[in-house]
């Protein structure tokens, strides 16, 4: 999970974080590392460039941006 902590800190340019300062259950966006709609785009283009994989449907992001782990576990569950 820790490449994956880079590739989000990298991808939305968080200047203000390192990836070992991201927890595997905080939450990405609100009270957590406090992303919003805009990151959530990039997160979606982190998911298609690095991993090909593309959501099925805008109901989807909320689950999977939830945490790193769930991230990494859809990424896991939807890779070949």
């Amino acid at each position: 999970m820790s490449d994956l902590k880079a590739q989000i800190v990298a991808q939305l340019n968080l200047q203000h974080v390192k990836p070992e300062d991201i927890g595997d259950d905080m939450p990405l966006f609100a009270e957590g590392l406090g992303l919003d709609s805009i990151d959530a785009l990039e997160l979606i283009v982190l998911l298609q460039q690095e991993y090909k994989l593309k959501l099925n449907n805008a109901e989807e992001g909320p689950k999977v941006f939830r945490t790193v782990r769930t991230m990494a576990e859809y990424i896991k569950s939807h890779q070949a």
